[in-house]
């Protein structure tokens, strides 16, 4: 259990992964979606997802060409702590320019060249 529990919260303790979370609020991603608004590797957004899945807190589906990602806001785990979350980095600068990115998005462009 104490295992179980250390990775859970290292799942918190990354700024990507907050980030992540963030943006799983608003809406289904993928990965190029993703890399795009952070500003980071796809393999690396793959790897945070991985671990976040692995966790219960993340989930996904596919649609078509794209693997989707969500937040299990219903998740036994994790629920508190995204509310949390949800309202505590909701003026964070960072997260403000992660949005502002975030409605320029266009997967069609972004995953099909």
């Amino acid at each position: 259990m104490l295992n179980t529990t250390e990775k859970f919260f290292k799942i918190f303790a990354d700024k990507n992964r907050l980030r992540i979370l963030k943006l799983l609020q608003q809406r289904k991603m993928c990965v190029c979606e993703l890399a795009f608004v952070l500003q980071v590797t796809q393999p690396s957004i793959s790897r945070h997802l991985r671990k976040m899945k692995e966790s219960g807190l993340v989930g996904d589906e596919q649609d078509g060409f794209w693997t989707n990602y969500f937040l299990k806001e219903n998740s036994k785990a994790g629920a508190g702590i995204i509310q949390w979350i949800k309202f505590f980095l909701k003026n964070d600068k960072v997260i403000r320019a992660d949005m502002d990115r975030l409605k320029k998005v266009d997967r069609t462009k972004l995953c099909c060249k």
